[in-house]
């Protein structure tokens, strides 16, 4: 297992105390089916520095306190942030920079989608396709709009 260091430590506690404010200030636009969680423009980061998924995971996970999901958005919600994050890691191995925003477009897509779906009271196949297409089509533009450009 490797070890952090202790500047990557402080590296990734500010990652994660930025996505926590970033989210927070922007309450309500943060969550829900149309959400411009701002702070996801950062799940590029693990391209250029990998320890900014440990970051990024934490953050998220206690940005997702304030849902008002709950429990499942703390689950759901934080592993399509950390699998996010990992995929575009792998992006990075292979040098395949423009790809490297579309990893949590596409875990966020589908695992909010699923946990939008299990909440409300509408549990089809079509709600759940019209959840993770709002949040996939969201998740496109903060990481590609503001993430690619970071």
């Amino acid at each position: 297992m490797k070890r952090f260091s202790v500047k990557q430590i402080a590296f990734c506690g500010l990652i994660g105390a930025m996505y926590v404010v970033f989210t927070w200030v922007l309450g309500d636009f943060g969550y829900g089916p149309i959400q411009f969680r701002i702070a996801e423009c950062m799940t590029v980061l693990p391209f250029c520095f990998p320890v900014a998924t440990a970051g990024l995971t934490v953050g998220c996970f206690l940005a997702n306190l304030m849902s008002t999901v709950g429990p499942l958005d703390l689950i759901l919600g934080t592993t399509a942030t950390l699998l996010g994050a990992v995929g575009t890691q792998l992006c990075r191995k292979k040098n395949l920079w423009w790809l490297a925003p579309l990893p949590p477009v596409i875990t966020n897509a589908l695992l909010i989608g699923i946990m939008l779906t299990l909440y409300s009271e509408t549990k089809t196949l079509s709600y759940f396709c019209t959840m993770a297409a709002q949040v996939g089509l969201s998740e496109l533009v903060c990481c590609y709009g503001l993430g690619l450009p970071l």
